[in-house]
């Protein structure tokens, strides 16, 4: 007999590992909606997070597939990060939190 137990487990432990933490979402908001960026453009648009975290978190979300790294045999060398299609699949993601921070900070008037 095949055992089921697993089959209604809820993935969201799952994904808050692959998304969650203080700085991939700010990442993953960058790139899915603002296009390619390299390295020092992500740096810049995220002026809090340190060089170190920066190159942590996007070398777990390209772990994760979420993120494509492109290097340039080039000198210097020119790398270039952007939202593969399962990060491009948050998008509505994205979305639905912008529209329910927008309703809960501006609530409708009548």
């Amino acid at each position: 007999m095949k055992d089921n137990s697993n089959i209604n487990l809820c993935p969201a432990p799952l994904v808050f590992a692959m998304i969650g933490g203080k700085w991939k979402l700010s990442i993953l908001q960058i790139l899915i909606f603002h296009g390619t960026k390299r390295f020092g453009e992500l740096r810049q648009s995220i002026p809090e997070i340190t060089q170190t975290m920066l190159t942590k978190q996007l070398r777990a979300l390209e772990s994760d597939g979420l993120v494509e790294r492109k290097v340039f045999a080039e000198v210097p060398p020119k790398v270039e990060y952007s939202a593969t299609g399962d990060a491009i699949g948050l998008m509505p993601a994205f979305k639905a939190m912008h529209s329910w921070w927008e309703a809960r900070v501006q609530p409708p008037t009548k």
